[in-house]
């Protein structure tokens, strides 16, 4: 009689299909429908793998935290960034597969079916010795010859097994050792650390640069998060002083940029320094900052904190170029500048003795961050490569980028700590999508994909545009930050979303009046920028018109396009045939932003490098431009009845303020004061209207827009540093 339970079988191989994925518990993984792999971070893998098992029914947070983080203490921030990315990998951000029960836990709701890749079930053998392990071979040579061969035959099966289990699988990267600061439900952001290493002051906001949001301080390493900022102004840029009892920060306003200080231990903010962006101390006399040149133009420079002593170090070669922060070596010989010119480019090394311009440094892509290890043999910055927002490094002075962070969430922001053990950085995850106010509310128009950012990227032709006649809104598109954007088209009526364009990385573009043709700019890694028109019904292929670097195209009235070129050191308002020919400088003064075109096709919003600076209006024909604003977005609605002023920017507790200006038949700009507009005031302007939104994409109706709503969820972590 055999001693085998004959319902005996070895450990099932358990694979979980639902929607268009498959998830394998034990190869650790997550396939996509055609065998496409799914990036997850291990604990990301484990909360997927725990609601798939659960499927139907209601899971607790407790349980989640309790069986992914069984022996640590974690918090409600790292399972939500965990169901972000899951839901991102899955494309589920509109919540249709897992479900969350408001002030219970989540369900995943999916249809779920299992298939069982069992391991062959072994021969009974009679008289078996049932041990969890074989008998040593020793041992064997008193017992039957046949029970001997059984065993080991089991033996060989069982390494067999293994072999072929552990060869199949996976190979997974611990999650590294990151310690959470700080556990905002909203963001916190550009961090920067005090010279002793123990207070780290930050934004809590969810975009670094020109916020309204406020300023907070935390002791390090398990303090209180203190407000220490109660200044509306747009600002960025933080800096502790030598001694570290005060915060230098960045605003704009009437008066330009300058440099303001305020007190760790609380206090009001005070001017410190006019003209002035990007401050950080050298020593305690000296300091680092950004100045404007003229108009736009800003570049590095040294002075003593009263501005005696002054000596330009860095003025980018392009006239529209700008220097915004600059980082100091430890033994301030040389500086990391972070500079845009109109997009963010990569970080830039420079000699403080001023004795050249010196050269591209890190990954090649949008550098919004850099720092120094303390004994100055490292390099360190934050970029956005082909979409992906991660840390990168650099051996000084000579050596090649290294990645330093990876994954779906993103950083930014970099600190290094005093000791050079660890930095400190944002972490979190960014989602966004298409949404319209009207009379029904505010309501997504989008729930899956990427919309491209615009105010800060310096690409402001990227947000929504209605039709003429606001039954059609167009947008940019894609699928991941990785993926170039397409154009797509939703009818508000119906809510119905198409793509109406693809196959290019599109990043600006324009709509013709009549809807019928599409002017945009694509750009490849490492090549100049081109402009193609297309067809919106492909009825036929898209023609390319120039590759030399032109940007921000819009359509003229009369079969003309309009774009921004280059030329020496600066940049104006070109003209030529839709077919790329006849190619004309149009204004005798340097442009750089190029925004949004009127509805007559006459006046274009760009920002102008000329002593007024800020937003302007520039008409095609040449003329001088008019002051609209101190840099806000301007903007016609399609019929050319409103113009659209942003007066307040958004933040975390306010969307910010916009105001629709009425226009009089044939009127394309309103009488405004030679200086702009300046306030919120709309008394100056009968029949003004204030909407409550900042960069919004107006209709024909000012009580309908469209916007793009981004969401953050980041928070400081600090990171350990190996060399």
């Amino acid at each position: 009689m055999s001693n085998l339970d004959p319902s005996w079988e070895q450990p099932s191989h358990r694979q979980y299909s639902f929607a268009d994925f498959t998830l394998d518990l034990e190869r650790g993984f997550l396939k996509r429908q055609g065998g496409q792999d799914v990036a997850l971070r291990p604990k990301s893998f484990e909360v997927l793998a725990y609601l798939v098992k659960h499927h139907g029914r209601l899971v607790t947070k407790d349980s989640l935290i309790e069986a992914v983080w069984p022996d640590s203490a974690v918090t409600d921030n790292s399972l939500a960034q965990c169901l972000v990315e899951i839901r991102k990998a899955l494309g589920d951000e509109s919540q249709q597969l897992i479900r969350t029960v408001p002030r219970r836990g989540y369900t995943f709701d999916a249809k779920v079916t299992t298939s069982l890749a069992e391991f062959r079930r072994p021969t009974p053998v009679t008289d078996v010795v049932t041990s969890p392990l074989p008998m040593p071979l020793a041992t064997t040579e008193h017992r039957n010859p046949s029970k001997t061969v059984a065993i080991v035959f089991g033996f060989l099966a069982l390494v067999a097994v293994v072999f072929l289990f552990l060869s199949n699988r996976r190979p997974v990267t611990a999650d590294p050792t990151y310690t959470q600061i700080t556990n905002f439900t909203d963001s916190a952001i550009s961090p920067a650390i005090s010279p002793d290493g123990r207070m780290v002051a930050f934004l809590r906001s969810s975009n670094w640069f020109f916020t309204p949001d406020e300023i907070y301080v935390r002791m390090l390493p398990n303090g209180e998060s203190v407000q220490l900022t109660h200044d509306s102004r747009p600002k960025y840029g933080l800096a502790f002083s030598p001694d570290g009892t005060r915060v230098a920060y960045t605003v704009a306003g009437k008066r330009g940029w300058t440099t303001v200080i305020v007190p760790v231990l609380g206090g009001e903010s005070s001017e410190l320094l006019t003209n002035a962006a990007g401050l950080t101390w050298l020593d305690e006399h000296r300091i680092l900052f950004s100045e404007l040149k003229r108009g736009q133009h800003m570049g590095v420079v040294t002075a003593t904190e009263n501005r005696s002593e002054y000596r330009p170090i860095y003025f980018p070669q392009d006239e529209r170029g700008m220097a915004h922060l600059s980082y100091a070596s430890p033994d301030r010989k040389w500086a990391l500048v972070v500079e845009m010119d109109p997009v963010w480019q990569p970080c830039r090394l420079i000699p403080l003795d001023g004795s050249s311009a010196g050269r591209q440094v890190g990954p090649k892509g949008n550098c919004t961050s850099a720092a120094w290890s303390p004994d100055g043999k490292w390099m360190f910055f934050a970029v956005a490569v082909e979409g992906n927002h991660h840390l990168w490094r650099q051996r000084f002075p000579s050596g090649e980028p290294e990645q330093v962070t990876s994954g779906l969430t993103e950083e930014d922001g970099v600190t290094i700590a005093p000791d050079g053990k660890s930095l400190i950085t944002s972490i979190g995850v960014r989602e966004s999508a298409v949404w319209i106010h009207d009379a029904k509310g505010d309501r997504p128009l989008t729930s899956q994909g990427y919309m491209p950012p615009s105010w800060t990227s310096g690409r402001f032709a990227v947000i929504p545009v209605f039709s003429r006649d606001g039954k059609s809104l167009y947008y940019l598109r894609s699928e991941s930050p990785q993926i170039g954007a397409d154009l797509w088209r939703t009818d508000t009526d119906s809510g119905k979303n198409e793509k109406v364009f693809s196959g290019f990385s599109i990043l600006e573009y324009d709509v013709s009046s009549d809807g019928k043709d599409v002017v945009f700019s694509t750009e490849k890694s490492g090549e100049a920028s081109q402009i193609w028109v297309a067809s919106l019904d492909r009825s036929s292929p898209p023609r390319l018109i120039s590759s030399s670097g032109d940007q921000s195209p819009h359509f003229g009235s009369e079969g003309q396009i309009f774009y921004r070129a280059a030329e020496g050191k600066t940049h104006f308002l070109g003209r030529m045939n839709r077919d790329g020919s006849n190619r004309s400088r149009v204004t005798p003064y340097s442009v750089g932003n190029l925004e949004f075109i009127s509805p007559d096709r006459s006046w274009i919003t760009a920002i102008v490098a000329n002593d007024t600076g800020g937003g302007m209006a520039v008409p095609v024909t040449g003329e001088a431009p008019r002051r609209i604003c101190g840099g806000c977005p301007v903007n016609w609605s399609p019929d050319g009845k409103f113009l659209y002023v942003g007066i307040q920017p958004d933040s975390l507790t306010d969307a910010g303020k916009t105001l629709a200006i009425p226009l009089a038949a044939g009127q394309i700009l309103p009488a405004i004061p030679e200086s702009g507009i300046e306030s919120l005031g709309s008394s100056r302007f009968p029949g003004a209207r204030m909407i409550n939104g900042y960069n919004v994409s107006p209709s024909p109706d000012p009580s309908i827009f469209a916007y793009v709503k981004t969401t953050m969820h980041r928070n400081l972590f600090r990171i350990p540093l190996r060399d």
